[in-house]
């Protein structure tokens, strides 16, 4: 499905959609508890609802209410009945993988769309086995689908690069938790997307699991833990709602978004510094859980470094084209194992809408050009990327038609709803 976006300038106010993250982690918590737990202001996403389905394969109760769930959990999951299909989840996949090494027996096959069959698995299913399990790509590959044989986790010392994805991290520490014995993790180079790692841990503190750690270096797991029954609200995420932000700022307009505060880890909160940076109007009001972004004129250019908060790339490259002087982005090497490689997608993209783009290993470094009138671009599945693309239609003089509207369901099913409600002027071909 394509969809075409005419120049417009964005106002009003808006609800920042659920935390994609928390909604994961909170669900897959309340599955792993003995008792009934209620999960709050859901994601409705694909991603959301490809864990939910997984949860429920391995023996979750989940009724919706609303905009909640009321989950009673098992502390030990069956083995599915039939393969998990995560979809275009690599949280779920991830975390999943280290959740059936936890079933009594049999096995469990795990798998998703063409993208999440190409995006790395081996160092979590390394590290697994270090810790008793057993787990192997059937390919051979690294990649799913995955194939675990159940017994449960023996505990014990693993090691992983930190360099790939910090999502390995966090299927360690829900599964480890099970063990017959302690885990020590311990991360060998520099962590990415470090507060994603402060969140999970976080949503198992409030399930009364227990992890200690040295920083991101070592993190230790006491064995035979429980999971606490919990009433757990989802906050609202920044990194969907930073592309409100930032459709208000290129196109000199203002914006409400409502549901933010920073109680709670987010990487993707680290959009109110940038922007503040960047030399912005942005009001902070968290005791009403409000931001108010306002444009008007340039913004200022500068280096900024992503390796805690790759999400942020797809957002900071579309502000590029409001900054004055050059945006260099560093630190999203692993944003090239995304739904795509989101660094050669955007620079590709920038370029055909004039901008002057240097790709780099590890980033873009973005300076202005002369913007073509009009662009078609697609968005190859990757939500983040479909999303960007529809900014830069509000500023190119006849506007931007985009492929693969569909993608936008993985994350912010009500994106262009939301957007249309700002002002965008939006027309589905």
């Amino acid at each position: 499905m394509q969809v075409s976006i005419k120049p417009s300038v964005i106002y009003g106010r808006v609800q920042a959609p659920p935390s994609k993250s928390y909604s994961h982690r909170a669900i897959i918590a309340a599955s792993m508890s003995d008792g009934e737990c209620v999960v709050e202001n859901v994601s409705k996403s694909d991603d959301v609802l490809a864990t939910i389905s997984a949860c429920k394969k391995f023996g979750t109760s989940i009724v919706e209410e609303g905009d909640k769930l009321i989950i009673d959990g098992l502390s030990t999951p069956k083995t599915p009945e039939d393969v998990v299909n995560v979809q275009n989840s690599g949280t779920t996949l991830r975390i999943m993988t280290g959740i059936s090494c936890l079933v009594q027996d049999g096995y469990v096959i795990l798998t998703g769309d063409e993208s999440i069959r190409r995006r790395p698995m081996q160092p979590l299913l390394d590290a697994l086995n270090m810790l008793g399990g057993e787990c192997w790509s059937t390919r051979l590959n690294g990649c799913a689908p995955i194939v675990v044989k159940g017994g449960g986790l023996k505990g014990g010392n693993a090691w992983m690069n930190g360099k790939v994805s910090s999502q390995f991290v966090s299927s360690i520490l829900f599964s480890s938790p099970k063990a017959t014995s302690d885990t020590t993790l311990t991360i060998q180079g520099d962590l990415v997307s470090k507060p994603y790692v402060d969140a999970t841990i976080h949503v198992l503190e409030q399930f009364n699991i227990h992890i200690e750690r040295e920083g991101y270096k070592v993190f230790r797991i006491a064995s035979q833990q429980n999971f606490k029954p919990t009433h757990f609200v989802v906050p609202g995420d920044f990194g969907l709602a930073s592309f409100m932000m930032a459709a208000a700022l290129i196109t000199d307009g203002s914006v409400n978004v409502e549901g933010l505060n920073q109680e709670l880890p987010q990487a993707d909160a680290a959009i109110v510094d940038i922007l503040i940076k960047m030399g912005a109007s942005v009001k902070l009001d968290y005791s009403s859980r409000r931001v108010t972004v306002s444009g008007g004129g340039r913004l200022k250019g500068g280096s900024f470094n992503l390796s805690d908060s790759p999400d942020l790339l797809p957002v900071l490259a579309v502000l590029a084209t409001k900054c004055e002087g050059t945006v260099e982005i560093t630190g999203v090497e692993h944003a090239r194992f995304k739904e795509s490689d989101r660094v050669s997608a955007l620079a590709h993209a920038l370029s055909m809408i004039g901008m002057n783009v240097k790709e780099m290993p590890e980033g873009l470094s973005i300076t202005q050009g002369k913007l073509v009138k009009h662009a078609v671009l697609d968005s190859k599945g990757d939500h983040r990327l479909f999303m960007a693309y529809c900014l830069l239609g509000l500023i190119l003089e006849e506007g931007c038609t985009i492929a693969g509207a569909e993608c936008m369901n993985v994350s912010y099913p009500n994106f262009l709803r939301d957007l249309a409600s700002l002002g965008a002027k939006i027309e589905l071909i």
